[in-house]
């Protein structure tokens, strides 16, 4: 079989031992033709971390970038303008895959033309001891990124997903790409297991939007509703299966969901990518379910119906719009590509 040539991305801050587990099954592939591209943008590493980084990129096991600005959308954009396979596939820096993992990526490409981005499942592993407990309690447990995708229950299995979840409006509460076992197509994909076809980049000129900040929420679903006027089709492959260890330190983003600039970048980033692709009406009822359901804290967000913290969380609302409405308005002048400027290779 003629397999695809893969490029496997792998954008990487302040992270040590999981870095090194993820580049090590990633390099035990058993796949014919694949590169790993590893940008790293907080290159201060213990010792043995460093050496171990070193050498895989001397053995051309990988190559390693050293950046000294962070962004996730970033570094997925330098990786890109050196990246030389036909599939580009993302992953993050705390993963665990099985040796098959590139070949079922790779098989939905040769079976169906019409798809231009796979979207693979996740299993992940930090949160599959609070499911458990609060599924026996009769609750499930929500996404910080949109309450969407949650630990496995075996008690929960999904064949076809509903109706709601092609809606941009609202189906960012109705996407299970965990529980779900059935492939079909799909209108996004989670960004520590996604591929896309070269040539959405090449081509059509879509590349990640840089203005999408701290844990880059929803960077991967703006970029998503993106690909649909090319023409692609995102198809969901629940074999291309990965576990997600959600390390508590390290990673592109910050992980204290209490901060301020969480808070702050979690509603700006929600409103920009709906004022980016989303018509009038469907900006009204997705930011009505964002008020829903992360202010009100109604299901199946399941949030303190405190007084204080409604209006707390009812604060960062406005102001994440606010930020995010400035920040469109910006975008007559700057397209998203803060970073990039910066490279060498942007625009060529």
């Amino acid at each position: 079989m003629d397999w695809p040539f893969i490029s496997i991305i792998i954008p990487t801050y302040g992270r040590d031992e999981a870095l090194r587990d993820s580049i090590k099954d990633a390099i035990a592939q058993d796949y014919p033709t694949f590169e790993i591209l590893v940008v790293d943008q907080k290159p201060n590493h213990p010792p043995e971390i460093q050496l171990f980084l070193e050498q895989r990129a001397e053995a051309g096991e990988i190559q390693l970038f050293i950046l000294d600005w962070a962004s996730l959308p970033g570094a997925r954009n330098y990786a890109v303008r050196r990246a030389k396979g036909e599939i580009l596939l993302f992953l993050d820096d705390d993963v665990v895959l099985e040796p098959g993992f590139l070949k079922t990526h790779a098989q939905v490409y040769l079976d169906q033309p019409e798809v231009g981005a796979v979207a693979g499942r996740v299993l992940d592993r930090m949160k599959l001891a609070d499911a458990q407990r609060e599924d026996a309690a009769g609750a499930e447990l929500g996404s910080e990124a949109g309450c969407c995708d949650r630990p496995p229950n075996p008690q929960r299995i999904i064949e076809d997903l509903p109706p709601e979840a092609m809606d941009p409006g609202i189906a960012w509460y109705h996407m299970d790409l965990v529980h779900t076992i059935k492939p079909q197509r799909v209108l996004t994909a989670r960004g520590c297991n996604m591929s896309f076809r070269q040539e959405i980049f090449d081509q059509h000129g879509i590349f990640f939007d840089e203005r999408f900040g701290g844990s880059a929420i929803r960077e991967e679903s703006d970029f998503c509703l993106r690909i649909r006027k090319t023409g692609y089709q995102i198809w969901y492959a629940p074999e291309a299966q990965l576990v997600h260890l959600g390390e508590e330190s390290g990673g592109c983003h910050d992980v204290s969901q209490r901060s301020l600039q969480y808070q702050l970048t979690f509603y700006h980033n929600h409103f920009l990518m709906g004022l980016k692709n989303l018509s009038l009406g469907q900006n009204l009822r997705f930011f009505a379910k964002l008020f829903d359901c992360h202010v009100l804290g109604h299901p199946p967000c399941n949030k303190s119906p405190s007084l204080t913290k409604t209006l707390v969380r009812g604060s960062f609302y406005a102001l994440g719009l606010l930020k995010a409405s400035a920040t469109q308005l910006k975008s007559l002048w700057d397209h998203g590509q803060i970073h990039s400027r910066q490279d060498p290779l942007f625009g060529k």
